[in-house]
């Protein structure tokens, strides 16, 4: 499996480096830090170092994960995802601290190859803020069903990785009787911070918020205007997808002065089994917004491809406007979730209504039906339920 993996990561990075060669980009393997507004100075990898000059520079330098305090990472025993995808064995036990996407997904791969997982969570659901509170409900559900035990409202309080195993000390996050846990491998994966230590950001003096985000306004600039920041280093949501079409929009701002992303229709995928994926908003926000909405709901457990394929667990969750019937959030858990959503997304892009999407017909046997007997049950009635 690890084989495999290697064999994936070096084809993939391997077809960017060609892309480069083709498309006449300079590659530069190296750690870059600001010398002055239009100088980098780059340590290069092989040894030495290099100068380059920008007339517009971006700054994409991405996000690492955030420490747990008193676990030191060795990405053998405490390990990041990093670790967490390259272990030598499966672990006897593992415990995963924090119940976000990454953790879900680590603790997903390993419980499936037979690890005995437990997830600790601060807060009382998983997934994030940005699940569906219904979806991560029957997620845990189903996940739980598969053998990963959960600790929701719980904290970490000490941990000591010195011996052969990682012992933990856990309580109620607000207070409450001590418990302690031992596991062979433990995943720190409570949230990631934008990577911004050491790219001289003081010898320009560009801003940083009290996250370390790099400050940008609406076009992707700095204070100084030739420089320019996408991805896991600024705002909004740390997925690659977001970051891509941020540079997209800041190559089409330097060459045309126009450039946009739009923020309410970015995917969310979980690459848990089954997956989970989500585009617009959940339940939550709309009623903190105070929107009235609409509901519409499809089990798998009614869907012939499912039922053929025996994946039945998960149900796909419309949420649109309750006078207009505009789509506002589409929900998806099941198998081939984050493929099925590039729809949803596709429809909240172009401003769609639940019904446009059930008047649309998809092919019969397949598991995007239950996509459109959702939106026909927020506008009207499923018709296979």
């Amino acid at each position: 499996m690890m084989k495999a993996k290697d064999e994936s990561v070096a084809g993939l990075t391997k077809g960017v480096e060609f892309l480069f060669k083709k498309n006449n980009v300079d590659y530069i393997k190296g750690t870059a830090a600001f010398k002055n507004e239009h100088d980098i100075m780059v340590n290069l990898v092989d040894g030495g170092e290099t100068q380059i000059r920008g007339k517009n520079i971006v700054v994409a330098t991405g996000s690492e994960t955030t420490p747990f305090p008193g676990l030191e990472i060795d990405e053998k025993k405490v390990v990041t995802s990093t670790g967490a995808i390259a272990l030598e064995e499966v672990p006897k036990r593992m415990v995963v601290i924090g119940g976000g996407i990454i953790g879900l997904e680590m603790a997903s791969v390993w419980s499936r190859l037979g690890s005995e997982v437990t997830v600790v969570e601060f807060i009382g659901q998983i997934g994030g803020p940005g699940m569906d509170v219904e979806i991560a409900k029957q997620a845990q559900k189903i996940l739980a069903k598969q053998g990963i035990k959960f600790k929701l409202n719980t904290k970490v309080t000490s941990g000591d990785s010195s011996g052969n195993t990682v012992k933990l000390e856990v309580e109620a996050a607000k207070g409450g009787k001590n418990e302690s846990m031992e596991a062979e491998v433990c995943l720190v994966a409570i949230g990631r911070r934008p990577y911004t230590e050491g790219l001289g950001l003081e010898n320009i003096g560009l801003e940083v918020d009290e996250r370390k985000r790099l400050v940008i306004d609406q076009e992707y600039r700095t204070k100084i205007p030739h420089i320019r920041v996408i991805g896991d280093c600024t705002f909004g949501p740390m997925l690659a997808h977001k970051a891509e079409e941020e540079a997209v929009a800041v190559v089409e701002y330097i060459k045309t002065g126009h450039g946009h992303v739009n923020y309410n229709a970015i995917p969310s995928v979980m690459y848990t089994h089954p997956e989970v994926a989500w585009v617009g908003l959940n339940e939550k926000e709309l009623k903190e917004a105070g929107t009235e909405y609409n509901v519409g709901t499809f089990p798998f457990t009614a869907n012939s491809r499912a039922k053929t394929n025996l994946e039945t667990d998960g149900m796909v969750k419309f949420l649109s406007d309750k006078k207009t019937d505009r789509i506002l959030g589409v929900h998806i858990i099941g198998a081939n979730a984050g493929e099925m959503i590039a729809e949803g997304t596709l429809a909240i892009e172009y401003g769609a209504s639940s019904e446009d999407v059930a008047r649309t017909c998809h092919a019969h046997p397949t598991l995007a039906e239950a996509f459109k007997e959702a939106a026909m049950a927020t506008y009207g009635k499923a018709i296979h339920f």
